[in-house]
């Protein structure tokens, strides 16, 4: 079970280097006003959802504890970011306001991973 739960973990991190990398990427054209969500960004949100809600299980299932507020707090977050990038994801440019929400959102999210116990 720990060699899944791990092979989870890389999936989902990889899922938020994703959505961060798009991020950062645009950073440049966020300046401009002329960023927008890359499919990349979308995806990466929609791996952190589906390999997060897994891994919940999978701890479940192999009797570790689960934070349940933090999973809830997490989820939530992601929950917005994904409305964000999936309503404007067509879209040319996106509001600079609106891009580094997604932004901050995301570094917030991963501070509550790493830094909430």
């Amino acid at each position: 079970m720990d060699v899944l739960i791990n092979v989870f973990v890389g999936l989902h991190i990889i899922g938020i280097t994703s959505l961060l990398g798009g991020f950062l990427t645009q950073m440049k054209a966020m300046g401009a006003g002329t960023a927008r969500f890359t499919p990349a960004m979308l995806h990466g949100a929609l791996t952190m959802l589906v390999t997060g809600v897994v891994l919940v299980g999978l701890n479940q299932m192999d009797g570790d504890p689960v934070n349940n507020i933090k999973v809830g707090v997490k989820l939530a977050i992601l929950f917005v970011i994904l409305c964000l990038v999936y309503v404007k994801r067509d879209e040319e440019h996106v509001d600079k306001a609106l891009f580094g929400a997604v932004g901050g959102l995301t570094v917030i999210n991963i501070f509550i991973a790493v830094l909430w116990h």
